[in-house]
């Protein structure tokens, strides 16, 4: 192995031990805080949950990821390929495999995959998950305000009960939680202006800031690219279908468990939502997905050991999915090509025997 690749490798194992403290830091923040009886109702729970919705859930995701497959050949159209569907859902959730160990690593394997057994350039393929990335950004972009503007009563409350409050009580506030809310919302905002341009003043030259505006950059040309697309509206359908299961994928596991069986769709957006972001800020969510998925269940009256369980139960059956479908496609992928390739092969080789006599 070359000094390169193996400073490489030690970098991956180092990304990869990161991110695992992460979950395990968030796993013991949340624990540690929690009574014995409060542990073995969170035990309790997973023990008596109806699994059968579990399973459920992991067939929704399969029918996401599927749908997704079928996206992104759409995608491709334009380009002129046309890959096998088996070849592309494969890629796909071995994309997901690898991104459950390090960021980024899933949308390069699935391009690779392609570029192997399809022959579809990198450059080319990898075009296409920007302009796909570029899209589930909008759409969840989207999902958030849908959530913020018919919920804000709720996180109103929420904001009330676990920020405002504690900090009256700390501090001896005097103003009303709208007015406090507000001004929190301008120095949020204030701050986050400033922190743009004293960033882009000082780090544009920066291999990071360099990073996040060709990133952004991105996301622009995967927009404008959407115009190339010769069926808009199975597109359009495909995104819907997608993110509409992945709704029901959180809120399916509602019903195995008793407390959170009678909570609506409302609920099952705010976990889609806050779920998603822990999901981002954690590589695969672990450990911290269960915490958000308390803490937003909270507004709901749901108690934080019921929040905690069904947030593993979630967590867990998205986790599996990808495992499982991720591993079986690994062992598929050369087995199901091969037999292809060698059909290819000895055509070719008859057409060069027939071309010689």
């Amino acid at each position: 192995m070359s000094e390169t690749a193996l400073k490489k490798t030690i970098f991956n194992i180092l990304r990869f031990s990161f991110f695992l403290g992460i979950g395990i830091f968030f796993i013991w923040l949340f624990m540690r805080n929690l009574t014995h009886g409060q542990k073995q109702e969170i035990f309790q729970s997973l023990k008596i949950a109806n699994y059968y919705w579990i399973v459920a859930a992991i067939f929704l995701g399969t029918l996401s990821h599927l749908s997704r497959t079928l996206r992104w050949k759409i995608l491709m159209e334009p380009l002129g390929y046309k890959p096998r569907t088996s070849n592309v859902f494969m890629a796909v959730m071995i994309g997901y495999l690898a991104n459950l160990a390090l960021p980024r690593l899933g949308e390069v394997s699935r391009c690779g995959i392609l570029t192997r057994y399809e022959k579809i350039p990198f450059n080319k393929s990898f075009g296409t998950v920007i302009t796909e990335r570029a899209i589930d950004m909008l759409s969840f972009i989207l999902l958030f305000f849908l959530m913020l503007i018919t919920q804000s009563g709720k996180l109103q409350i929420y904001i009330e009960q676990k920020i405002y409050e504690p900090l009256q009580r700390k501090f001896n506030l005097a103003a009303d939680p709208d007015f406090f809310l507000i001004i929190v919302l301008i120095v949020v905002v204030a701050a986050g202006i400033l922190m743009f341009l004293i960033i882009r003043r000082k780090f544009r030259h920066t291999t990071i800031y360099m990073k996040f505006s060709a990133l952004f950059t991105g996301f622009l040309e995967g927009i404008r690219s959407l115009a190339k697309v010769k069926r808009p509206y199975q597109f359009i359908a495909h995104t819907f279908f997608i993110w509409f299961l992945y709704l029901l994928m959180a809120y399916i596991v509602f019903f195995s468990l008793k407390d959170t069986s009678g909570l609506g769709l409302d609920a099952g957006l705010a976990v889609l939502i806050f779920g998603s972001i822990g999901i981002m800020i954690v590589q695969g969510g672990i450990g911290i997905y269960p915490a958000i998925v308390a803490e937003t269940l909270f507004i709901y009256s749901i108690p934080a050991t019921t929040g905690y369980a069904l947030g593993w139960l979630i967590w867990s059956s998205q986790t599996i999915m990808i495992l499982l479908a991720g591993v079986f496609s690994l062992l598929l992928l050369p087995v199901l090509n091969k037999s292809a390739y060698d059909k290819a092969g000895n055509v070719a080789e008859e057409d060069t025997q027939s071309s010689g006599t």
